[in-house]
């Protein structure tokens, strides 16, 4: 790892080792490939082989000779973790940039995602996140440019999202977990940026699992996720983490909509919960199949409904995202489901 002056360290990024969890699609990999550009030797961390095969091998088609590395980790588990950041450090001379995005998506009511949904979210995004910074800030210490540490949560996170809520409740605890690591870490050079973004264009909807009335709960997710006035173009939202990272900011919330729904609930939470009700009654009802399934199950061949055409004009960037990012294949966990 190069010497840099504080002056460096603090303007550019090139040249520093960067670690991204849950790299190997959608945002992640995007965040992956805009670090790339900037001169990081990346490396992508994520459960599924195959996938990060797949990231690896567009990343170097996107950037000939770029310093690219894959580990299979899963965040839920701590000795992953750990082994992740030894491995990387010892190849890379160090570690100065992590992004903790790993995370799952469940879109159905409360009662069908259950209890154990609720774990499942809070083990993957809450404790995958936790366990990210725990390992890694030893060696963000060390860092010679001064560490940087971000942690992806979302606008779901600062409000609760109806039909989203074990998202949600974990990606709350994502950024109070943030701002404390910001306050505790400074003192050792560590720079700690809380990532809220809104909806994005990132082809997520394939990956997100649905219960309940699991067509229309694909049908609404899908539908806003991918439009241009809602969602944003995922690639624009990467680059802007990516500068957030660099320029050590505190917190940066993306999408105009986001931004706004952050300010009306800090500002009148009681009228924010009454309009979340009044969209609650918009969606479909606990009915139907209590097995969470994935989008790449759920989406309809052909459109059939008035709900499935609209959906199927509303996200088409959507779809086409998800053939760029690396979303159109099913992982071997997805594969294994009954």
């Amino acid at each position: 790892m190069p010497t840099l002056s504080p002056s460096h360290g603090a303007e550019s990024l090139s040249g520093l080792s960067a670690v991204v969890t849950g790299g190997s699609r959608g945002l992640g990999l995007l965040i992956a490939d805009e670090l790339v550009r900037r001169g990081c030797e990346v490396t992508l961390a994520a459960r599924d082989a195959a996938e990060l095969t797949r990231a690896d091998e567009l990343l170097r088609r996107r950037h000939p000779g770029a310093a690219v590395r894959t580990t299979v980790c899963d965040v839920r588990d701590r000795k992953d973790v750990a082994d992740l950041f030894r491995r990387t450090a010892a190849a890379c001379e160090g570690v100065d940039v992590v992004v903790a995005n790993a995370g799952i998506i469940q879109v159905a009511p409360a009662e069908t995602v259950g209890t154990a949904g609720f774990d499942d979210a809070m083990s993957t995004i809450f404790h995958g996140a936790l366990h990210t910074c725990l390992e890694a800030l030893p060696y963000l210490r060390k860092s010679r440019a001064g560490g940087r540490l971000a942690l992806v949560g979302s606008v779901g996170g600062l409000l609760a999202v109806p039909h989203l809520l074990p998202y949600s409740c974990a990606k709350a605890a994502v950024g109070a977990l943030a701002e404390g690591l910001h306050a505790e870490a400074a003192r050792d050079g560590v720079s700690v940026t809380a990532v809220h973004p809104g909806l994005m264009r990132t082809g997520s909807h394939l990956h997100a699992v649905f219960g309940g009335d699991r067509r229309r709960e694909f049908a609404w997710f899908s539908a806003l996720a991918g439009t241009p006035l809602i969602s944003m173009d995922a690639r624009r939202a990467a680059d802007r983490i990516v500068t957030a990272i660099q320029h050590r900011r505190v917190r940066l919330v993306l999408t105009p909509a986001a931004r706004a729904a952050d300010k009306a609930h800090g500002l009148a939470p009681a009228l924010t919960t009454r309009l979340s009700h009044a969209v609650s009654s918009l969606l479909p009802t606990a009915e139907g199949e209590p097995e969470l399934r994935p989008g790449i199950d759920v989406e309809p061949a052909a459109p059939r409904t008035l709900g499935e055409r609209l959906r199927s004009v509303g996200s088409a960037l959507n779809d086409r995202a998800a053939r760029a990012y690396n979303e159109r294949h099913r992982t071997a966990q997805e594969q294994h489901q009954p």
